[in-house]
């Protein structure tokens, strides 16, 4: 079993080698952020994580983030910003949204997730269940306020498409 994100994934060995883009959302209701459990059958199963998938060659990062989020979790988010980007292994890149709650109640998929909820730092503490760390550690920092935000830029050349200057 694997305890990461970055060790869940081989690297392509395809030529022309491609980057694998990798979206997450951080989704904030009130003091809270939104975690999902990795389903049984899942590379990290059992580990708590945000909402996370690999973008589709038809969608944007954004676009993905935001399917990713609906899908595991069954919370509609809205986008406020990127948060950052983390490199993951060799030819993998993972893009992470910071969101609020839009519409919807926490639940699983059944399929990729067995449980979702949003948690405070306090009920975080409570949880006798393992964490991704990198997840963990980044709900703790946004949390904590301690965090920098690119918002949406609409008024670009390339509009709609979104960019985050």
């Amino acid at each position: 079993m694997t305890n990461t994100i970055e060790e869940a994934h081989d690297a392509s060995t395809e030529w022309p080698p491609k980057m694998v883009i990798c979206v997450g959302t951080v989704v904030l209701q009130g003091n809270r952020a939104l975690f999902v459990r990795q389903a049984e059958d899942h590379s990290l199963a059992g580990q708590w994580s945000i909402p996370w998938g690999i973008v589709d060659y038809t969608e944007t990062p954004r676009d993905a983030a935001l399917r990713e989020t609906r899908e595991e979790s069954g919370i509609q988010a809205k986008i406020d910003g990127l948060l950052g980007i983390q490199n993951l292994q060799s030819g993998w890149l993972a893009v992470v949204f910071l969101c609020h709650h839009g519409a919807g109640h926490p639940t699983p998929d059944g399929v990729e997730t067995d449980r979702a909820a949003y948690l405070s730092l306090k009920e975080i503490e409570a949880v006798d269940e393992p964490f991704e760390p990198w997840c963990e550690w980044l709900v703790r920092r946004v949390l904590a306020g301690e965090h920098r935000l690119i918002p949406c830029e609409p008024n670009n050349p390339y509009h709609p498409r979104g960019a985050f200057l």
